[in-house]
């Protein structure tokens, strides 16, 4: 049925049709705990296609179920045996803002950040703004009538719509609006056919339970469980647009909406209350709303230790007072100076609780960074940091993420819920919308070892929301996690009638059937089977397993935003989930589960995703959770190519130093072989290289060779503080030009340079292809020529970042990475002793090597230049796109230069010729130097080489002469 059911599809739609199992793999979860395989995936071009796929779907009694972005945290987005249609891929477009009316047409797949860059040039914004607004989607969050932390100025997505254009399952379709009059409301009702039947069903649904909808139904700002049927209560104003929003794809799908837009305060102010503890800060709460801030946001200490567990400590946090959870109160107005005045009078009023402590943040910057750490929550909080005692935290999973009660009852729902955390032994970080009294709460459930624990506890956990009043979901909605519950809520009578709503909209359950009415279990269809298979690397952070490492991908979707950064650049440039870092963790997990994505290590699916994985290593840093793919991607290179024979390229580039070496020992011949152009073409071939690629020629000298020149003409001054330089085989055998300024800077500067006691390697390109017992070997090769104790200096950020992170993983104990200093690195650390640095003045633009980003950070490197005068300005235009190897193998050029033209060569190409350029990593200047002519870009050595030399007088300053 699925063959033919693909087929009729193909000829129906003109978007795309996805039934292979690498597709059916990586739509078959969300961001929740659950797995659901679809049939197949469609992503429809227009409306034509939602018609057509509908139809095709209808005909064969396949369910259909609607996706944005894939972030919904109860399984709204997922369906066994369903068709899956996702709107994001071809319909996301701002159709018209209208500034007058201030609202504004969106297809279902829009984006919520490209409607807030629309309406932003008129001053105004879609008020709710979830902390996934760089990849969420309108369809989504109408889906899931979605808040954000503003909904105390602005409201939920079902206060901010105008109208909905709906298409039922049986091919009708409407638009919807509301509130409507009592003569609109009739007219409806007398329209012929299938709508007029909507309608009158629906009218009748509501007045034979006016006294039942008006007295089960809680009333409180955060009720997103169950269908929100009191919207169509006659003093409601029988709105369907309340009626139809947040019922999860399972009435209507959307074919677009017209949303409300509000004006954008010109400025804000942030307070930020300290509180001894959660109850503390929650117990305030009341007294603080009739000031009417934007937001009142809760954030607990256990928060900012996991954030402190992932990384280094965010300056910011300094503007945090005293206390264990603090509440963000932000303030709006015309200007600054009244949203600070705003903000005063909120800290006069958290000052009379003798036990808060205040903060005014008036600057934006900090703002944005408070509200990063914030925002990142979701994200950070999947892993657990670890105990007072010293045990290490463990993952945390989504359960009762999302439950509110009214403010009043926020404190002692805390209180009680900490308690029933306690007998539970479970552990969780909350954090959430204290001003409406919604508490988001990831757990760590023994999900795969005894998921009778988790249900056991939801269950109790329901009965405590709805005790004090609450709701089993805030904002979130129900989906699989939740509506199994959805009787301990509603009596008995108001679940019967949810189902007679979801018949009169869709009488043959055809849209995300087993969602809110006829549910599926709490603790069925989890995600977390799986085989442990031996591993050559280690991973100390998931106790040695690589199941562990992949299941630290949550489906939160920060790899599949276009926000900036460097995560993940072969998405951007594909915008194909597969080749997202949450497609390749999902596809690495079913390789390990074994029964869709079969083969195991030998799978071609996973092989094929992880071809177009640069090893950017952008996703170990931005993604929340740190999913490190390079890694995953080395070991499953290594397995799925152990006794079989391996690419070409991976021969030729993975073994790159090796024949380099070679061809340095008769460096003239093979610069022949290299410049003759048939030569080169012979040798693209065989070694699996694109032809349009040009090959490097060899230097003139390596370093190696004139560094003992040098030393022998410039012997060092014994008494100097010694410094290992690491020769990485790029700056010896193919561009000593860094390398050679490095020594003669650190010579400048009173160091005394160090070579090892032979050649060295790190291994990079044998690790990055999978190679890693040759690795293995060639790093135990190094380690032994390396003098102990001094300080190593790298200057090739990749091969500086693998000492430091790959060298561990590969040879666990090692002791050099603790050593290891980047260029910038050690010449910031030697600060303190009054180093005398020259002025250079000028612009630079600057761009960062994905490993650097990833592995080693910038600040160094942004203080050395800012010490020397220089106006530099950091590209955030993410990976280059060469990242070693990829960008030369065959098959890989159109991806690698779409990736450079997405925002680093457009950038390169509008600066001004005397724009000095830098890029360390040696991909990213050979990127430059083939892609844009006249591309001069220099290592941060030789940009300090030339402050020396112009310092000094002429003579210097080009990149020839260094």
């Amino acid at each position: 049925m699925s063959d033919a059911l693909a087929r009729a599809l193909a000829a129906a739609v003109r978007g795309e049709v996805r039934f292979d199992t690498a597709e059916r793999a990586v739509y078959g979860q969300d961001a929740s705990n659950y797995r659901q395989v679809p049939r197949g995936v469609v992503k429809p071009a227009d409306r034509a296609d939602v018609r057509a796929a509908l139809a095709v779907c209808r005909e064969h009694g396949v369910p259909v179920v609607a996706r944005g972005a894939g972030t919904g945290i109860g399984g709204q987005a997922i369906g066994p045996g369903a068709v899956v249609l996702d709107f994001r891929r071809h319909l996301g477009r701002v159709l018209e803002v209208d500034p007058d009316a201030r609202t504004a047409r969106v297809e279902p797949g829009t984006m919520l950040d490209e409607l807030q860059r629309a309406a932003r040039p008129f001053g105004l914004r879609f008020g709710p703004d979830p902390s996934t607004h760089s990849r969420c989607t309108l369809g989504g969050m109408i889906g899931n009538d979605a808040c954000g932390s503003h909904s105390l100025a602005w409201g939920r997505t079902s206060d901010n719509l105008h109208s909905l254009d709906l298409l039922l399952a049986d091919g009708t379709e409407t638009t919807v609006t509301g509130p409507l009059s009592p003569a609109e409301r009739a007219a409806l009702a007398a329209a012929p056919g299938r709508l007029g039947r909507l309608h009158r069903e629906l009218q009748a649904l509501a007045a034979d339970n006016l006294a039942l909808l008006r007295r089960a139904m809680p009333v409180l700002p955060r009720r997103g469980s169950g269908y929100p049927l009191d919207a169509l209560l006659p003093e409601r104003g029988h709105d369907l647009v309340r009626a139809v929003t947040g019922t999860e794809g399972t009435c209507a799908l959307l074919l677009g909406a017209t949303v409300r837009l509000v004006p954008e305060p010109a400025a804000r102010a942030l307070l930020v209350a300290g509180y001894p503890d959660e109850t503390a800060a929650a117990d305030a709460v009341p007294g603080l709303l009739p000031f009417g801030p934007l937001t009142c946001e809760g954030m607990a200490a256990d928060l900012v230790a996991a954030l402190l567990a992932t990384g280094p400590r965010p300056p910011v946090l300094d503007r945090l007072p005293d206390g264990a959870c603090w509440l963000f109160l932000e303030t709006g107005g015309a200007t600054p100076a009244e949203a600070a005045d705003r903000a005063r009078e909120l800290a006069a009023a958290v000052r009379r609780e003798r036990t808060a402590a205040v903060a005014v943040v008036t600057d934006p910057g900090e703002q944005r960074a408070l509200w990063a750490i914030r925002e990142a929550g979701a994200g950070i909080v999947t892993r657990l940091p670890p105990t007072a005692d010293g045990r290490p935290g463990g993952a945390a999973w989504p359960g009762w993420e999302d439950s509110a009660v009214p403010v009043e009852q926020l404190g002692s729902y805390l209180r009680q819920l900490r308690s029933l955390l306690g007998r539970h032994e479970l552990r969780g970080v909350p954090f959430g919308h204290f001003g409406e009294g919604c508490v988001h709460l990831r757990l760590d459930f023994p999900l795969r070892e005894r998921p009778e624990a988790f249900r056991e506890f939801v269950l109790e956990a329901a009965d405590l929301a709805v005790a004090h009043g609450g709701s089993l979901s805030g904002e979130h909605g129900d989906g699989q996690a939740r509506a199994e519950l959805l009787p301990r809520m509603f009596p008995p009578e108001v679940i019967g009638l949810f189902a007679r709503f979801k018949r009169i909209w869709d009488p043959a359950g055809l849209l995300s059937p087993g969602l809110l009415v006829e549910p599926r279990r709490i603790d069925a269809d989890l995600r977390f089977a799986g085989r442990e298979l031996p591993l050559v690397l280690d991973y100390p952070e998931d106790g040695g397993s690589l199941l562990g490492a992949v299941h630290r991908c949550v489906g939160v979707g920060k790899c599949v935003d276009d926000a900036g950064g460097v995560m993940c650049p072969s998405y951007l440039a594909t915008g194909e989930e597969r080749h997202s870092t949450r497609g390749r963790a999902r596809l690495l997990g079913e390789m390990l589960r074994g029964d869709l994505v079969t083969g195991g290590w030998r799978s071609r699916e996973v092989r094929e995703a992880l071809d177009l994985c640069l090893g950017c290593k952008g996703c170990a840093s931005d993604c929340p959770v740190h999913v490190d793919m390079a890694t995953y991607r080395s070991e499953f290179l290594y397995h799925h190519y152990r006794f079989r024979p391996r690419p070409a390229a991976h021969l030729s580039l993975g073994r790159l130093p090796a024949w380099l070496r070679l061809a340095h020992r008769a460096p003239g011949a093979a610069n022949a072989v290299l410049r003759n152009r048939y030569a080169a073409a012979v040798l693209k071939r065989l070694g699996g290289i694109d032809r349009r690629r040009a090959l490097p020629v060899l230097p003139g000298q390596r370093f190696t060779a004139w560094f003992r020149a040098h030393r022998a003409a410039r012997p060092a001054d014994p008494a100097a503080p010694a410094v290992l330089l690491w020769p990485d085989s790029m700056s010896d055998l193919l561009d000593p030009a860094p390398a050679r300024a490095a020594v003669l800077v650190l010579e400048r500067l009173g160091f005394r340079v160090v070579l090892p006691d032979g050649p060295v390697c790190c291994g990079l390109t044998l690790i990055a292809s999978g190679q890693l017992g040759a690795a293995r070997r060639v790093v135990g090769r190094s380690l032994r020529r390396l003098p102990p104790d001094l300080p190593v200096v790298g200057l090739e950020p990749s091969c500086t970042a693998t000492l430091r992170a790959d060298w561990p993983r590969l040879l666990p104990g090692v002791e050099l990475p603790s050593r290891v200093r980047t260029f910038a690195e050690f010449l910031d650390e030697q600060d303190e002793q009054g180093l005398r640095l020259p002025e250079l003045t000028g612009e630079a633009l600057t761009q960062v090597h994905c490993h650097q980003h990833a592995v080693l950070g910038t600040g160094a490197d942004r203080r050395l230049t800012a010490r020397l005068g220089l106006a530099e300005r950091p590209l955030d235009a993410g990976c280059c796109g060469l990242a070693g190897a990829f960008g030369f193998e065959r098959g890989h050029y159109e991806l690698s230069v779409a990736i450079a033209e997405r925002a680093l060569l457009p950038a390169v190409r509008a600066a001004a010729p005397e724009t000095l350029l830098l890029a360390d990593g040696l991909s990213c200047r050979t990127q430059l130097t083939q892609l844009v002519p006249g591309a001069r870009p220099l290592h941060l050595a030789e940009l300090l080489l030339r402050a020396f030399e112009q310092q000094s007088g002429p003579g210097g300053g080009t990149r020839r002469e260094i």
